[in-house]
């Protein structure tokens, strides 16, 4: 195995075994393989690694829809804090949501995907899609696709929009501005809704999927026309929609923080972020208590997902993580992303989680080499 092909960084006692999987997994991935994979355990780092070409652990990726659970966070503090209320109609804090049918919609269907405004008929343009208050005005006066509260359906480019705009509309002050103030700055997390110019050197491009001939089919055979449901949840049918995969390599996504899937950070930054909200970091106390982290990860969407196509299960906003990776602790909640990352939180174990990789993996969404990975730190976490 060359160098560049080694795990690099460190692991804490009892975690060599994590050393060993991510070396296992770069070689079996190959070529230009690049990946980052951090761990703590009760609030302390016990996992801190990165292996392939060109990153290090400072490097920052895209972390697509990685990014939803930074809005959600901000959400349950909103919540804990009596700020937002779970079972209020939208319509109280967002007079023009109340358009087309949706005045009864209350903020626990619009958090568990539950609303059916996946998107605008006509789609977005690059300009639009990565800003967060045109998404929501566009989409308030959206026709839903489903009637509210029958079905749910993965909102994927547009859920942190709608919940950022209720937050303005409580607050005053946007999503992207709680989080900043409440959890990224006061523990210095690599983890960014609006990366600031002076850390565009530490970001790597998103690279491409590149899929074998047998994969390829298979995307082929399961490809949906733009004009369908999962067509307008992707922004598919607007005429000038970028690639998927290119999203964050778009100066405008990084620079706005688009809430749904415009974040950009690290490994550190995703498992630094669940660690804070759950077992607290630095000597802080968690973020959350645990009523309030129970209440989001508890299930509110569960069985087949009308956007994405197959079996989902959300609590409020957050993936119920245990319906992926059943050897987690009931509880679990965290995110993944399109490219491949995937951030956690189990508070049984008092474990959090975070991987980040740079080339765009097969089929999309949590790369599969997580659940060799997770498994592997959770056996360490709980040994």
């Amino acid at each position: 195995m060359s160098q560049e092909s080694m795990p690099q960084g460190t692991v804490a006692a009892g975690f060599e075994s994590v050393r060993e999987e991510f070396a296992a997994v770069a070689a079996a991935e190959g070529g230009d393989y690049a990946a980052q994979l951090v761990a703590h355990l009760a609030g302390e780092r016990v996992v801190d690694l990165w292996v392939g070409p060109e990153i290090t652990g400072e490097s920052l990726t895209g972390v697509f829809s990685s990014t939803k659970g930074a809005a959600y966070l901000v959400a349950a503090l909103l919540v804990q804090d009596g700020v937002l209320d779970l079972d209020q109609q939208v319509s109280h804090y967002w007079p023009e949501f109340g358009a087309e049918g949706k005045q009864d919609v209350v903020l626990r269907d619009l958090l568990s995907h539950r609303v059916g405004i996946v998107g605008a008929d006509a789609g977005l343009s690059l300009e639009e899609v990565a800003d967060d208050r045109v998404i929501a005005e566009r989409l308030a006066a959206q026709r839903p696709y489903w009637r509210p509260g029958t079905a749910f359906g993965y909102h994927a480019l547009v859920i942190g929009a709608l919940v950022g705009e209720v937050v303005r509309r409580a607050t005053g002050e946007t999503l992207q501005e709680h989080f900043e103030a409440r959890v990224r700055a006061p523990h210095d997390l690599d983890f960014y809704l609006g990366l600031p110019e002076e850390q565009e050197p530490r970001f790597l491009t998103t690279l491409p999927m590149a899929p074998t001939a047998e994969q390829q089919a298979a995307l082929e055979a399961g490809a949906t026309g733009p004009e369908s449901l999962n067509g307008i949840a992707m922004n598919r049918s607007h005429p000038d929609v970028v690639e998927l995969w290119d999203f964050p390599n778009h100066p405008v996504v990084r620079a706005k923080g688009q809430a749904s899937a415009g974040g950009v950070a690290s490994a550190r930054g995703l498992a630094g972020m669940y660690a804070a909200a759950t077992t607290g970091i630095g000597g802080k106390a968690p973020l959350l208590k645990p009523d309030t982290a129970a209440a989001f990860a508890q299930i509110h969407s569960i069985g087949y997902d009308l956007v994405s196509r197959q079996h989902k299960a959300f609590g409020l906003g957050f993936s119920a993580s245990v319906d992926v990776y059943p050897f987690l602790g009931q509880g679990a909640f965290g995110h993944s992303g399109a490219a491949g990352s995937q951030a956690i939180a189990d508070p049984r174990s008092g474990l959090a989680y975070g991987y980040n990789r740079r080339r765009f993996a097969f089929p999309g969404g949590a790369a599969p080499e997580n659940d060799r990975l997770l498994k592997a730190v959770h056996a360490a976490a709980t040994a």
